[in-house]
């Protein structure tokens, strides 16, 4: 199949009428031309294009499979000379190099298009110095495929970092696949390789052809692609944004409140699966009324970034610069973040740095060599998930990264991102046995660069992009996640709280006769509550692969396990730290979540008989989040630990709990939970003169939620500073000062 340049558009004015032939140009030396026809040459625009010869300017083209190639000089065109192997050149009488074109002609056809090999590089110094320091802040800007206008003509610049390439070549439909008419120029010790097309646009689809040190060949999609094919095909798309973002009044509020001060109640959403086959376009006119219904303040969305594997749930990246094209183009993305900001919901977004899959299409060994991953393959292999890691100690890799988490908060408005899997990123020995890892340089187990590497990440976004949020999901007792960097710490913002999930899980799939043994799991978080900036996550890592969902975790008959749920959601959204709840978990799903059929959504509908009570589940939701917001007690003091006092600790016979938070103001709410399935009349509890009288806000047992009304219905005023309330069976009661 021949060649041809069919995406390229003609230039204005008709093709040139042929003229005499231009005269015979120089021959290549023969290592340059066998390294240019291979693929292997670090500088083809020496080569090919105009150059200034004795007798005049010599032309050459490469255009496999043309019939014919002339220059298009003045109105004039010259045929150039056939040189075999798709080369075709000759000299013009000219004293310098004029404007032209070339008229390339093919069996049934022939057009006239601009030489890329006539461009000056279209990347600049400044850009080349930023990437070789690993400070490119914004390095979208400068590699992958880039729609513009150089040297007064439309195309697309291509760009890519591969230093440990021979060459470099631009592969497309619009080459059928075969980079041999576009290899591409080194622009020296950056690493990076460039070549200007004219004519090429949005929508060509693209790949690099790389030929490694050793002389191996292969095509890799664009590191820094904005846009992938859909899965399964793999090629990078040429994109450019068109879009106006209508957000302007929640970007210009967003940081007005640092977070942990803030309400931040988070639903965790995997986009796919949340309503399936849903487009971007199409969860933007049902999520954020969803969202806001229920009263959450942020979603968070499982990764975004592409991915070929879609039972990987995104964890698994290869294209990290573009939003899966599942649910449509990077524009619908931001029409969907647009969407939520203008309802009032702050949009989170999982970011996996850790490790990314060994696709030969994708990141691994991109230029032959191992380059994004560590030359030591200890250190490179992902023991738990068959992946490789980041070489976070390589600058170019830790710039690429950095960068992506900018580009994310930048380009889409991301308001924070939920850091994947922190801990396999600072220990050496993660998942590692004896003599599969080397300590670091004082001997320990840290991985020091990547520490570094979270430390500058988190200062550069937290410094770019005011009121944007980091969350590490970090899963040891690491000292100082949410420290500041300035005082050695890692400076994310919040930590997920995985000791706070494990142990409170544990203590309420027991069965309440046997929960008193157990009482520490639900009191322990307090002894390190305030350590770090804490969320307390029900993620999806809990309700899959035979975790079971919240619901079924529960003990007892269907009424009880559903009490249960209620009960523990309510200690939830009153204990110190932010909420984040897994979609499906706020209705009481039972069965565990599956990306091919997500919630369970008819578990809701009027027809289904048990309908009423996972709607009981859903108001419960509503509810506390609508209190939580209006009660700064609740949030405001979420790191301090003046914020909170124990009222009952120690109640394990009882299976109570009881607790007080305070505002800035010092004003109160009262949060008690019964895990037992008794209701405990005349319940005293010592909480101080302080309140004349107290009232209940909020009570899981309510009928509305599907439980069996045993409530407080007055005020109750607190004899000797000790309130006497009635505790409903598997139940958390709210209570707050009544006003006088």
């Amino acid at each position: 199949m021949a060649l041809r340049d069919t995406s390229l558009p003609e230039p204005s004015g008709p093709v040139p009428a042929a003229s005499g032939p231009a005269g015979a140009a120089p021959a290549l030396d023969p290592s340059d031309r066998g390294r240019l026809l291979a693929g292997a040459h670090h500088d083809p625009h020496a080569l090919l294009g105009a150059h200034p010869v004795p007798g005049g300017i010599a032309f050459r083209a490469l255009r496999p499979s043309a019939r014919a190639v002339s220059v298009a000089v003045g109105g004039e065109r010259h045929p150039l000379v056939p040189e075999g192997d798709g080369l075709f050149s000759g000299v013009l009488p000219l004293t310098s190099v004029p404007e032209y074109t070339l008229v390339v002609a093919y069996e049934d056809a022939e057009y006239k298009v601009h030489d890329p090999y006539r461009f000056l590089p279209a990347l600049g110094e400044f850009d080349l110095h930023l990437i070789r320091e690993g400070r490119h802040e914004q390095l979208w800007k400068a590699l992958g495929a880039e729609p513009m206008s150089h040297q007064g003509v439309a195309g697309t610049r291509f760009t890519v970092w591969a230093p440990n390439a021979r060459g470099v070549r631009v592969a497309g439909d619009f080459t059928y696949w075969d980079g041999t008419a576009f290899p591409m120029r080194s622009l020296g010790a950056s690493g990076v390789w460039e070549l200007f097309l004219p004519g090429i646009g949005e929508g060509a689809r693209y790949k690099f052809e790389i030929t490694s040190q050793y002389g191996h060949r292969f095509l890799k999609a664009d590191p820094m692609a904005r846009l992938a094919e859909e899965p399964p095909n793999t090629a990078s798309v040429v994109t450019a944004s068109a879009y106006q973002w209508g957000d302007q009044e929640w970007m210009r509020h967003r940081g007005d409140t640092p977070l942990h001060r803030a309400p931040f109640s988070v639903y965790e959403v995997h986009l796919p699966s949340w309503r399936p086959g849903l487009s971007y376009r199409q969860l933007a006119e049902e999520l954020p009324a969803y969202v806001k219904d229920l009263g959450f303040t942020h979603v968070e969305l499982m990764p975004v970034a592409e991915h070929p594997y879609g039972p990987s749930w995104g964890y698994q990246v290869t294209s990290y610069y573009a939003p899966t094209a599942r649910l449509g183009s990077p524009d619908d993305f931001k029409y969907l973040v647009d969407s939520l900001h203008r309802a009032g919901i702050g949009v989170i977004m999982d970011w996996v740095p850790a490790h990314f899959p060994k696709d030969d299409w994708a990141l691994a060994r991109f230029d032959g060599d191992p380059l994004y991953e560590p030359g030591d393959s200890r250190r490179a292999e992902h023991p738990d998930w068959g992946t490789y890691t980041f070489d976070f100690a390589r600058t170019e890799v830790r710039n690429f990264l950095v960068a992506n988490a900018v580009y994310w908060c930048e380009e889409f408005h991301i308001d924070g991102l939920r850091v994947d899997a922190v801990a396999s990123m600072l220990y050496l020995d993660y998942s590692r046995d004896s003599g599969q890892w080397e300590p670091n340089v004082y001997g320990g187990r840290e991985d020091l660069a990547a520490m570094a590497f979270l430390q500058e990440m988190n200062a550069t976004v937290y410094r770019r992009c005011p009121g944007v949020v980091t969350i590490a999901e970090e899963s040891t007792a690491w000292g100082g996640v949410t420290r500041p960097t300035d005082t050695g710490g890692l400076g994310f913002g919040f930590k997920w709280n995985m000791g706070w999930m494990h142990d409170s899980l544990e203590y309420v799939s027991h069965e309440p006769v046997h929960r008193k043994y157990h009482h520490h799991e639900m009191t322990f978080s307090m002894v390190y509550a305030y350590s770090e900036n804490y969320v307390l996550p029900i993620s999806h890592d809990e309700v899959v692969h035979g975790k079971q969902a919240l619901v079924s975790k529960m003990p007892g008959d269907w009424w009880q396990r559903r009490a249960n749920v209620r009960a523990y959601l309510g200690f939830m959204w009153a204990h110190p730290g932010k909420q984040l709840l897994f979609m499906g978990q706020e209705f009481a799903q039972g069965a565990e979540w599956s990306e091919k059929h997500g919630p369970e959504w008819w578990l809701l509908d009027e027809g289904y008989h048990s309908a009423g009570d996972h709607r009981g589940v859903q108001d419960l939701v509503r509810d506390l989040n609508a209190r939580y917001r209006t009660t700064p007690a609740l949030w405001q003091r979420d790191t301090d630990p003046g914020g909170f006092r124990w009222v009952a600790v120690d109640a394990a016979e009882d299976n109570v709990f009881a607790f007080l938070r305070f505002d800035a103001g010092g004003a109160p709410l009262l949060a008690v939970s019964n895990f037992s399935p008794v209701v405990r009349h005349d319940y005293r509890l010592a909480v101080g003169d302080d309140v004349v009288a107290w009232h209940e806000v909020l009570n899981t047992d309510a009928a509305r939620y599907g439980g069996g009304e045993v409530i407080n219905p007055g005020p109750l005023e607190p004899e000797e500073g000790v309130l006497r309330l009635t505790l409903p069976p598997l139940a958390t009661v709210w209570m707050v000062p009544c006003l006088l």
